[in-house]
């Protein structure tokens, strides 16, 4: 198969948020893939000169490999339509949605879509532990995350009374808003969605079991090697495999997701799914769950990154059309 674009190509990586570190894997990885498979690929690590390195570099498409505040929110992604630069995954408001747990939850329960029930807590508040699950209607144990943070950045699952004042204030190192959630036992899985070249397609990929040390998938047992199991495909019963993958899909086109997205999940003991979050800049290191689940269906990693590639023409062809003089 000969090459998608002739065009450059920049990937973009880094940044300043907390998943920095895992953004320049993952966009190190990616680049490597564009350049073996023949593209004029650039690296760059982004900041505030971006625009000045895209316009000396001659960029025409952005391949996004930025994780966190500033790449996965839609900021950059607003930036890059400003500009008139295509780029991979999903639009601005996609971006935006997917980033912020809580309007995430909103919209997909509003869809019907299962989700674990909760409150948003802002810095500078701090009622009693007490006085949320009364009013929030839950129990321990609670999960207290940031709003908008990945990686399980700044995540506490609260099991005691005692740990609520320290989760709290460590939610909101990380964001204005903490969000307390229930707690849902059981398992944790992600199923990865591809987006085909043409819009309304998508594929979804295999689910993914991940077995924690003692069940808590945190950022030491997502990134510290040996510590976490992934079970691939994940040996679940078949009625759960196609529930979670039919609501992977249903998240993804309720957010209006493009490219490749995850959608994390929590299954209760009798086969409940809840969707936690969808992450719309997955990470693509060699040993990340989407490449992972994508060779389970015959997917090589520089396939994968050319799929990805495919959505940033899909938009570069949006642009075209746009911008195109009407027929007289």
């Amino acid at each position: 198969m000969g090459k998608l674009t002739d065009k450059r190509i920049a990937v973009l990586m880094g940044g300043r948020s907390s998943e920095r570190e895992i953004s320049l894997k993952t966009g190190q990885a990616v680049h490597q893939a564009l350049l073996r498979r023949g593209y004029e690929a650039v690296a760059i690590d982004v900041g505030d000169r971006l625009y000045q390195d895209l316009k000396e570099q001659d960029v025409a498409i952005a391949f996004l490999s930025l994780h966190g505040a500033g790449g996965e929110d839609g900021l950059v992604q607003g930036f890059l339509e400003t500009i008139g630069i295509p780029y991979t995954g999903s639009g601005v408001r996609a971006s935006a949605v997917g980033m912020h747990k809580v309007m995430t939850k909103t919209l997909l329960a509003e869809h019907g879509v299962p989700v674990p029930p909760g409150t948003v807590i802002r810095q500078g508040d701090r009622p009693s532990l007490t006085k949320v699950l009364r009013e929030a209607k839950l129990q321990l144990p609670v999960v207290v995350k940031p709003v908008s943070q990945g990686s399980t950045i700044g995540v506490t699952v609260v099991q005691r009374m005692a740990q609520w004042k320290e989760a709290l204030a460590l939610a909101h190192r990380y964001d204005l808003e903490a969000m307390v959630e229930k707690y849902i036992p059981g398992h944790e899985a992600t199923v990865s969605i591809l987006g085909t070249a043409k819009e309304d397609e998508t594929k979804v990929l295999p689910a993914i079991e991940i077995v924690a040390p003692e069940g808590f998938y945190d950022f030491a047992a997502k990134y510290q090697k040996g510590k976490t199991q992934y079970l691939c495909p994940a040996p679940f019963p078949t009625k759960v495999m196609q529930k979670i993958g039919d609501l992977a899909s249903r998240s993804y086109k309720v957010l209006g997701c493009e490219g490749a997205a995850r959608v994390d999940f929590r299954i209760t003991p009798r086969g409940q799914p809840y969707v936690l979050e969808i992450n719309t800049v997955p990470g693509m290191t060699a040993t990340s769950l989407l490449p992972m689940a994508a060779a389970q269906v015959g997917i090589g990693y520089d396939d994968l990154v050319e799929r990805i590639l495919q959505s940033a023409l899909v938009r570069a062809g949006r642009y075209a059309s746009r911008t195109k003089p009407e027929s007289e």
